[in-house]
């Protein structure tokens, strides 16, 4: 197996480092944050100018038609930053969907619009193999929608929703509501990143049949594996950054007249740590070049199976190390410890991928 980065996957890696170098630091991402809807929109503009959101996407579509292991780089490269423009929820993701749909209409008028950074979209439940609490009833030669979406991550202002919804007969139907559809309330809270958050209430919301996206079972399920994918990446990457800043600190706060990361316990610690980031990065690349096989889904579950739960060990140390500030806001550390916590637990819990894990072996 070849884990070398190709020229373009080079190039790509080194854009994203250029424009976290320049945009963020711990400061910064706390400003970011306390803007309406939780980030920058100049910096979603820049990277979507830069063309982050065109990673996966087919060249017709104005992408990039670049692989699974762009994809991971990309997102390796912006959890290093901490970065908090939800590039996969609100672009890549809802994007994919439109893509592999049969929907060409909807896909046409949307993911231009996306990779430009002009518009946003939301996920239901970005996990969703089925519906999520809302009902659809044939009417009028579409649908209408009743029922509750809990959790879209970075919903609020989002110009649309892609919505899973159960079908009287028991199937999931993939349907579009904007933003505006009579019917439609979204309410506005934060997890414990900071990241915006929107939970839908649909009642009596009419969509067209023209709104409907279908799906070939095998298309959708890469779909979500690319975005968990995408997810143990910017873990990884999260990862990286707490553990480099608290290894230097390690080599500069003394204790006893000497270093503390010269006292064998904390090497010992600190090794440990190291191994747990190095199984999680060769999971990744494990998982990035099974892209195209029918073990592709499977090598992911089991890289978000560890990682989920290797990522959130690592935090609990490096915060150990630091003391009481090491849980604040002060510190990239703590930042990075919250993002973990989103990571390791959304969209399902570490146990459940595992399970599926297990199940195809």
């Amino acid at each position: 197996m070849n884990f070398e980065l190709n020229e373009d996957e080079e190039m790509l890696k080194a854009v994203v480092d250029r424009f976290v170098t320049d945009r963020y630091d711990v400061e910064r991402r706390r400003e970011f944050l306390s803007l309406p809807h939780g980030f920058s929109r100049k910096n979603w503009e820049l990277l979507a100018e830069l063309g982050v959101m065109a990673v996966p996407f087919a060249e017709e579509c104005g992408g990039l038609g670049l692989d699974a292991t762009a994809l991971a780089v990309t997102f390796e490269a912006l959890g290093r930053g901490i970065v908090v423009e939800p590039v996969l929820e609100s672009a890549i993701l809802p994007g994919l969907l439109m893509q592999t749909g049969n929907n060409t209409d909807l896909a046409e008028a949307w993911i231009p619009r996306i990779l430009s950074g002009e518009a946003r979209l939301g996920v239901g439940h970005p996990a969703a193999r089925s519906a999520n609490g809302v009902q659809a009833r044939p009417a009028d030669g579409g649908f209408v929608l009743d029922g509750e979406v809990p959790h879209v991550i970075a919903g609020a202002g989002a110009e649309g929703f892609v919505i899973a919804a159960t079908l009287p007969d028991g199937t999931t139907a993939w349907l579009l509501v904007e933003a505006g559809a009579a019917g439609l309330t979204a309410s506005s809270w934060r997890l414990a990143d900071g990241t915006d958050t929107a939970s839908l209430r649909l009642e009596a919301v009419q969509v067209r049949a023209d709104a409907r996206i279908e799906h070939d079972p095998q298309a959708l399920d890469r779909v979500f594996a690319l975005a968990s994918l995408a997810r143990c990446a910017e873990a990884l990457g999260v990862m990286e950054k707490i553990f480099a800043e608290t290894l230097d600190y390690l080599r500069t706060r003394e204790q006893f007249g000497a270093p503390i990361g010269s006292f064998q316990a904390i090497q010992h610690r600190m090794a440990t740590q190291y191994t747990a980031l190095e199984q999680s990065r060769a999971l990744v690349k494990l998982a990035t070049v099974k892209d195209g096989s029918a073990e592709f889904s499977d090598h992911v579950d089991g890289a978000r199976a560890f990682i989920a739960e290797a990522s959130i060990a690592l935090g609990h140390e490096m915060i150990q190390f630091h003391g009481g500030m090491g849980v604040t806001d002060e510190l990239s550390v703590g930042q990075g410890h919250k993002r973990l916590l989103v990571l390791s637990r959304w969209p399902e819990m570490p146990m459940a991928t595992l399970d599926r894990y297990a199940a195809a072996a």
